[in-house]
């Protein structure tokens, strides 16, 4: 099954928890704290492999979690990294991170960072100072980063086929290269893209043959233009023409049709090079429909062949690969959307608001982090948690949005009574 969208949830690891713990042994008096760190959690990465050709294998396990780093221990030991988890995907993907473009993963071994892992919790050596020298503090380790992500799959083609169904596209790509799609005597036997790699005379490129697309498709008609997007990398389209005619109509009106769809599609997508193919000549009436397409094409070049037959794919193949080993220069917009520029903006460290049952609700990254770092069994973790929010100037702020002793201020999932 060609499965070419697929959405995925990803969880990165969660950092280790911080140690508490004490040297003791018989003959060394004041030890001191050596509670080690934890580990941090695990990356999460997509990784282009030429062997995937669909996102079919995503779409069975939508959710990943990459492992948690493990807890620190005594004697100054750290826990252990939580191992990355590097998801392989088929080259072409785009990946959308919060509805924007994230990355474009086109080469072999490409990997990309989507989600980082939590960072480990420090252990009560970290926290020793020469005023505080037996310190009870340790923190949780930090949550990884969690994302939902949009999975777009475009082939990566030199040559795209286009036409109506029963064009004879599927022949062609078969005849030409080792690919054997299903072929039958019906429209629409091809139901998703097809790559085939070509060897001519020694020139390598692939091939994709587009499902066949009809009148009104840019409003859903058939199979509308759902598979369109694995042309916009091509650097050469084959227009392959049925010159017996689909569906009782005129070929040439088959052909204007086909090429108001695509510019209905993409204005970018008629400003590539695109050869016209007139196929199956082998058949009957073929020559008067020929003379045709010389009447209205004067400008234009066409190729006449018979996927069946063979005859003609020769000059067709040494025209390709001549257009091929031309340096050709793609409009950004006319291959892919431009990854956009990363802008950062400065937000302040806490928001404070009040929902409709009087409680002051506490949101913003720094706050939120500190609190699931902290642990709050221990007091002089809390103590430490307490210290910070006041030189943080969270206490001002709650006294200005109206906060009184008593009152209930919520951050994260904690609740927390206001005390000035």
């Amino acid at each position: 099954m060609f499965i070419d969208k697929v959405n995925v949830f990803l969880t990165a690891g969660r950092g280790g928890d911080g140690c508490i713990s004490f040297r003791r042994e018989k003959y060394v008096s004041y030890g001191g704290p050596n509670g080690g760190n934890g580990g941090k959690g695990g990356d999460i990465y997509f990784e282009g492999d030429p062997h995937k050709t669909t996102l079919l294998d995503l779409s069975y396990k939508p959710k990943f979690n990459a492992e948690d780093g493990h807890k620190g221990l005594p004697n100054d030991k750290f826990g252990k990294y939580g191992q990355d988890l590097v998801i392989k995907v088929p080259l072409g993907t785009l990946v959308f991170k919060n509805g924007e473009l994230f990355a474009d993963i086109k080469n072999v071994g490409e990997k990309v960072l989507i989600v980082k892992g939590g960072r480990g919790g420090r252990g009560n050596a970290s926290f020793k100072t020469g005023r505080h020298t037996a310190p009870r503090i340790a923190e949780k380790g930090e949550p990884g980063q969690t994302a939902e992500i949009n999975l777009e799959l475009r082939l990566i083609a030199d040559v795209g086929f286009v036409g109506f169904p029963n064009a004879g596209k599927s022949t062609l790509l078969s005849k030409i290269s080792a690919a054997r799609p299903k072929i039958a005597d019906y429209p629409f036997t091809t139901l998703s893209p097809n790559l085939g790699v070509v060897d001519y005379k020694g020139t390598h490129f692939v091939a994709a043959d587009i499902p066949g697309i009809i009148e009104g498709a840019h409003e859903g008609k058939g199979l509308g233009l759902e598979f369109l997007r694995h042309i916009r990398r091509t650097k050469v389209l084959l227009h392959i023409v049925d010159v017996s005619g689909f569906d009782g109509k005129n070929p040439y009106n088959n052909y204007k049709i086909i090429n108001s769809e695509l510019k209905k599609y993409s204005k970018y997508i008629l400003k590539k090079q695109v050869l016209v193919v007139l196929n199956k000549i082998d058949l009957p009436d073929s020559d008067n429909h020929i003379k045709t397409f010389k009447k209205n094409l004067k400008d234009k070049k066409f190729f006449k062949i018979s996927s069946l037959t063979g005859q003609g794919i020769d000059i067709l193949l040494k025209e390709v690969v001549k257009i091929l080993l031309k340096p050709i220069v793609f409009n950004p917009q006319e291959e892919i959307e431009t990854i956009p520029i990363k802008k950062y903006i400065y937000e302040t460290e806490f928001k404070i608001s009040v929902d409709k049952n009087g409680v002051f609700v506490v949101t913003g990254s720094k706050v939120q982090t500190l609190t699931e770092m902290t642990k709050f069994n221990e007091d002089d973790s809390l103590r430490r948690y307490q210290n910070i929010l006041k030189k943080m100037g969270l206490e001002i702020e709650l006294e200005k949005m109206g906060a009184k002793p008593g009152d209930t201020v919520r951050i994260c999932d904690f609740e927390f009574t206001f005390e000035k």
